[in-house]
Order: C-alpha cells, then structure tokens, then sequence
C-alpha cells in the first residue's frame, strides 16, 4: 500500500467513525498510566481525541512522562476527576485495584466505560487461573448501573496498539457490550486504528473473552519466541448450511449492532458465483 493509498484509507476511516457519533473532539479519560494506557491515549489522541489521564500522582514522573508522550493537548489530573471530565472512560487498572478504583470514580452514568483490565493470577502450575467468578466487566457495570460498559481492547499486546503493522497481518478485537451504539461507536474507533472490530455479543460474554486472556499468557508463560495475536478470519457460509431465511436474526433482532467490515466483501455460497 503507497503513501497516497494509506492516507485515503485513514480519512475513510475517519469518515466512518465520525458517520457514527465518534466525534473526534470528545474527551476520553484514561484511567491509568501503565502500558495499555500509555498505547491507547496517543492512539485517541492522533483522532483527534482530547484525552486526560487519571492517576494517583498526576504530577508525578511517570504521569506527567505519558502526558508529553500524547502530545500538547493532553493533561494528567486525579482518577475521579478524569472520569468525571471523560466522554468515553477507558480503566487500564490492573486487579485487585480495579476493584478500589472503579467504584471511586463517581457517577458514570451515560459514559462509555472501556474495561481492558486483566483479573487473573497465576496458579500453582504458573498458568493464569480466574480471580472473579463472572467478570471484570460485569462487576464493574454492577457498581456503575448507569455506565455503558464494554470489554475491549482486551485481547491484544500494548505494542499492537502502538502499531498495528508490527505483527504482518490484520488483529481482531472484540467488543462485548449491552449497549449497541457504545458498541457501533467504539467499533468504528478500531477501525480507525487500523484494527479489525468484532461483535462478542453481550457484556457476559466478557467471561469469555477473559478466558481468552488467559489463553493468550500460555505463550508468554512458556518464554516462546513466537507468540501470536487473535485474528478472527470472516466466514460467510454458514447460510449455505443451514437453508433457512438467514435474513433476520435470531436475537438482538431489533438491537443488531453494524460492526464495519474490514475483511472484503461476502462471499457467495458454492454453485451461486
């Protein structure tokens, strides 16, 4: 892909999400200055996103540090002040202080909540075992009734964030949620990204997705060289199989989230081309 190419591609991208109510413009409040909030608050940022870090030390070293790193717009202040500022609240807090954290925010109610967060150990045998018995995500709309919240941005490494090109080839990120346009808008966000979104249905799905988690340390776990990321590679033939009106859904009939299709166009089933 040339330079002119890219560049069309990336205005599309754009154009796409701002289509959807992802105005650039809007603030989004990263809570948490490790490694997956110093990927993503750039990321926003490049969209032309305000964003605002909310950390324990906002003047301290390492906040201020991700601040220059963001650019000239972003600024560091305390958690529950960020959360309150934020259109769009993005906790990048590790377990077991999510549990603090998400419940001291204040009201979140009609944000978009993004919960990337991790809640796993390692077990006896050094493998992740579960910490929570639902999920993160569930617990955290549970303490925040009126949050519209969603897990995603969870299943990939920081440095994919960064650059989606590192790894030669497409990643999918999938976007559990309740709520279909929080979940249409921040999907249409990855796709400025250069990531590729999937809808994982509702938000207790979120179970899943950190299972997952868990399958992704098994890599990093056993110090292998090749590590890997999830892509979900799009097929188009189970209306082949199953020969009824696949027209219609069968649930979230009048609530079917329009996730962007990044992978080409369907494909027709066999004997019809």
């Amino acid at each position: 892909m040339n330079m002119q190419t890219t560049l069309i591609v990336a205005l599309l991208w754009i154009l796409a999400a701002t289509a959807h109510g992802a105005e650039p413009g809007s603030v989004v409040a990263i809570i948490g200055t490790g490694d997956m909030g110093d990927s993503l608050g750039p990321r926003f940022a490049e969209l032309g996103y305000t964003v605002i870090y909310g950390s324990r030390d906002p003047d301290g070293e390492k906040a201020q540090a991700v601040v220059s790193l963001t650019g000239e717009s972003a600024t560091a202040t305390t958690q529950r002040e960020a959360a309150q500022a934020g259109d769009i609240v993005i906790l990048a807090v590790p377990w077991p202080a999510m549990e603090t954290v998400a419940q001291s925010l204040g009201s979140l109610d009609g944000k978009i909540v993004i919960d990337v967060s991790f809640p796993h150990e390692q077990g006896d045998d050094g493998y992740y075992v579960p910490m929570l018995e639902t999920s993160s995500a569930e617990m955290i709309q549970e303490w925040n009734p009126g949050a519209r919240v969603m897990k995603t941005f969870a299943l990939q490494a920081s440095y994919v964030i960064d650059d989606p090109g590192i790894v030669g080839g497409p990643v999918s990120i999938p976007i559990a949620s309740d709520d279909r346009e929080a979940k249409e808008q921040i999907a249409d966000i990855i796709v400025a990204m250069g990531l590729d979104p999937i809808d994982a249905g509702p938000l207790r799905l979120s179970r899943e997705l950190e299972a997952m988690q868990r399958l992704y340390g098994v890599a990093f776990f056993q110090r292998r060289q090749a590590a890997w990321e999830f892509y979900f590679r799009r097929s188009y033939y189970w209306e082949c199989i199953w020969q009824d009106d696949w027209s219609e859904p069968v649930v979230d009939a009048d609530n079917l989230a329009q996730i962007p299709e990044t992978q080409g166009d369907p494909v027709a089933c066999p004997g019809t081309r």
